[in-house]
C-alpha cells in the first residue's frame, strides 16, 4: 500500500539527534531527518552498535532525542509531559520485539490483554479484543494456550497480536525473525505483508538483507549517520 500523502507523517524527524552524557559524550545518533507516511513499509538496515537501536528507542517513544524534534502523528512529542508521551505511546506504537517478551504463565489471550492494562482501554471488552487480534493472526484456536506450549512461531504471532490489539499507528518491529527458522521466519514476513497490505505504518529493523527487501524502501544507519532514504529491491 502506498503512503497516504494527504495527512501527517506518521513518524517525522525534523533534526533529530541524540547525544549520550559523559563524559566522555556518545553521539549514538547525529542529527537526521526522516519522514514515514501512513501506510508505508520502512526498513532500517546497519551493523551492530550503528545506532538502530537509538533510532528505535526514539522512534518509540521510550527516549526523547537530545537535539531537533520528533513528530508522531503530527503530534510535536518534545511537548508532551512524561505522563502524556507514555500515553501516546500506549495508543499509537505497537512493538514487536525478537525475543517476544511473553509471560510464560498467561495465557496467549491473557498476553495480548495486558497490553490493553498501559493504554486506557476500558476493561469491558479487552478479552473480545485480545482474541479478534489473535484471530487476525491466525492463532483463534490457541487463545487460551500458554507459551510454553506454542511453537516460536506462534509465540511471535502473539506478539504480533499484544502489539496489534490497541489499534495503533505504528507497528516498530525489531528483528521480529531473529530467533526463528527460515520457513516460519517466511511465515512472519508473511503477516507482515498482509497487515502492510491492510493499511499498517510498519517500520522493521534488521540485519538482514532478504528481510530489509520486503519493505518499500531502506534507510541505513552506520556509525549514528542515517543515510540517505533508497528504494528497496
Amino acid at each position: 500500500m502506498s503512503a497516504d500523502t494527504t495527512t501527517p507523517p506518521v513518524v517525522e524527524f525534523r533534526g533529530v539527534g541524540l547525544t549520550y552524557p559523559g563524559p566522555p559524550p556518545v553521539q549514538a545518533l547525529n542529527a537526521c531527518e526522516l519522514a514515514i507516511g501512513q501506510g508505508e513499509y520502512v526498513t532500517v538496515v546497519g551493523p551492530s552498535g550503528s545506532g538502530k537501536s537509538t533510532f528505535l528507542n526514539i522512534a518509540g517513544l521510550l527516549d526523547g532525542p537530545t537535539e531537533g524534534s520528533y513528530f508522531l502523528d503530527g503530534i510535536d512529542t518534545g511537548t508532551l509531559s512524561d505522563a502524556d508521551r507514555t500515553g501516546l505511546r500506549g495508543r499509537r506504537i505497537g512493538f514487536v520485539f525478537q525475543s517476544f517478551h511473553l509471560l510464560p504463565h498467561r495465557s496467549a489471550v491473557e498476553n495480548v490483554m495486558l497490553a490493553m492494562v498501559y493504554n486506557t482501554s476500558a476493561r469491558r471488552g479487552r478479552e473480545q479484543r485480545a482474541r479478534e487480534a489473535l484471530e487476525r493472526v491466525g492463532l483463534g484456536h490457541r487463545t487460551d494456550a500458554l507459551p510454553t506450549r506454542l511453537s516460536g512461531g506462534e509465540r511471535q504471532r502473539v506478539a504480533i497480536a499484544r502489539a496489534l490489539v490497541a489499534r495503533p499507528s505504528l507497528l516498530l518491529c525489531d528483528e521480529p525473525t531473529g530467533n526463528l527458522d527460515t520457513v516460519t521466519a517466511e511465515s512472519i514476513l508473511l503477516l507482515l505483508d498482509e497487515l502492510h497490505s491492510d493499511g499498517m505504518t510498519l517500520v522493521v529493523i534488521t540485519h538482514d538483507p532478504e528481510v530489509a527487501a520486503r519493505g518499500q524502501r531502506t534507510v541505513s544507519i552506520r556509525d549514528g549517520m542515517l543515510s540517505e532514504q533508497v528504494t528497496a529491491t
